[in-house]
């Protein structure tokens, strides 16, 4: 007797651990994973409220305040000069489109090849993509000075005539965030009608009723709304993964069609697709921590296998990261241009060159160090120091391409160090307004895409071959 029940028992334990460490393995009743969802979205602490008041008045002083003190005084606040008239707002630009990537690399490219484990996190990662998308619509409206002006960008009939001038990078910019924000957007909103559908009918009434009434756009989950629904976000998930690596690589052309020293580089374009998706990965995973850590019952649908997946990915991307980055490195150091040579000269050893070797041990060093170990890539505030760091050093990345690479030109007389003014004031500005965004979609919209997640379990189970227990997936569409 006692034999056979020990097998027994060690199956029932082998069970509960797989259960413990899959979420598509441990299903609750549909009720009660909406109801958790809801109570995620209405619980609200005072620490909360503190925190997006700060939030609140770093964005009116350091943002709005500091951005109508520049349109007053004009651009002779910022630090941009001669040679460098290109500075942290271009930065920001990139750096806020960088982060946005990891929104279509999570959620439109592991849908496509059927990944699981991204089900309970993608509606956060697409929220990234569009609120970065915002920022950097931001810094790109204040490196233009006169944003008032901004309509000359498009083309729009007029009596003299005059056209918008495509060569110029500024239009390039324009072109590849509108298209990418309205296409992420959309991408975002499909996957979310089903959520709101559930929101709407588990809410009273009042103003949140007829906000999820309006935007769930009369969803009743037939099979045919469900057969629309899923053929509209396959294709979505297809269309939005070249734009995703288009707007990177047009981004990347504002800089390697010049011939400039150390920007003339034929391998820019991947090299800005990997580097966003560096920075866009480490800036999920800190969400996703946060988010587990603050947010009602959400150690139940956000586990450590999810921080596990995401940090293999990111390790894979620090290594394609530090490829790329050394095969630009050694071609330009290899040419012999004189210029170029001055310039490598400049990141290494010049007043910032500490930026250049903390760029390199935060983006390849630290990932490669820790992200190795299952145990501490699973742990989502070591997870989350590896990802704050990736984006400063990303960021670092940026500030070298840009601001200190115009300071090395071919006409020494001219050059100067960049000294950043109100561009600090305004970088914070952009950084707050995007946490306060996510903090008023965490208590407005699922942040957890529940539907996508009960699919999953539905598709997932556990089958007994002899002593193992196999883990099956069936095809549900």
């Amino acid at each position: 007797m006692a034999s056979t029940t020990m097998p027994m028992e060690h199956a029932h334990s082998e069970e509960a651990h797989l259960r413990e460490q899959h979420l598509m393995l441990d299903p609750r009743p549909r009720g009660e994973m909406n109801a958790m969802i809801m109570e995620a979205m209405h619980y609200t602490t005072w620490k909360f409220w503190v925190v997006a008041a700060i939030l609140g008045a770093i964005v009116l002083v350091g943002l709005f305040g500091s951005w109508g003190y520049m349109i007053a005084e004009g651009l002779g606040v910022a630090g941009v000069n001669r040679p460098v008239f290109w500075g942290i707002f271009l930065v920001n630009t990139v750096f806020w489109i960088g982060i946005s990537h990891a929104g279509t690399f999570i959620s439109a490219i592991l849908r496509v090849f059927k990944s699981e484990f991204r089900r309970p996190f993608t509606r956060a990662a697409e929220l990234m993509t569009t609120f970065g998308l915002v920022q950097a619509g931001f810094s790109i409206f204040m490196h233009m000075g006169r944003v008032w002006l901004s309509y000359w960008l498009f083309p729009y009939p007029n009596q003299r005539q005059l056209w918008p001038n495509f060569h110029s990078p500024l239009s390039w910019d324009l072109l590849a965030i509108t298209t990418y924000l309205l296409a992420s957007t959309m991408y975002l909103f499909l996957p979310l009608i089903p959520d709101l559908a559930m929101a709407r009918d588990r809410t009273a009434g009042g103003w949140r009723k007829n906000f999820y009434k309006v935007l769930a756009l009369g969803f009743r989950g037939t099979e045919g709304e469900w057969t629309h629904l899923r053929n509209a976000m396959n294709i979505f998930a297809f269309a939005i993964i070249p734009v995703m690596f288009s707007v990177h690589t047009i981004v990347s052309w504002d800089f390697a069609v010049a011939t400039r020293p150390g920007w003339n580089s034929t391998i820019f374009g991947p090299y800005f697709v990997i580097g966003a998706l560096h920075s866009g990965m480490g800036a999920v995973i800190m969400v996703l921590a946060v988010v587990r850590a603050t947010m009602k019952n959400m150690k139940y649908f956000i586990r450590p296998e999810h921080f596990d997946a995401i940090g293999k990915l990111m390790l894979i991307i620090s290594m394609g990261w530090a490829y790329f980055f050394f095969n630009d490195y050694m071609v330009q150091w290899y040419g012999g241009d004189k210029w170029t040579e001055a310039l490598l000269h400049w990141h290494e050893a010049g007043p910032m060159g500490w930026m250049w070797f903390l760029m390199l041990i935060v983006n390849v060093a630290i990932p490669w160090l820790v992200l190795w170990n299952k145990r501490w890539r699973s742990n989502p505030w070591i997870v989350f120091v590896v990802g704050l760091l990736i984006n400063v050093g990303m960021y670092l990345e940026r500030y070298i391409i840009i601001p200190i690479s115009l300071t090395i030109n071919r006409m020494p007389f001219t050059w100067r160090m960049y000294e950043p003014g109100i561009e600090i004031p305004l970088s914070i500005g952009t950084l707050a307004f995007f946490i306060l965004l996510y903090m008023i979609a965490s208590k407005l919209i699922p942040l957890v895409p529940v539907w996508e997640v009960q699919e999953g379990q539905m598709a997932h189970s556990m089958k007994k071959f002899g002593r193992e227990t196999v883990v099956t997936v069936s095809e549900l569409e």
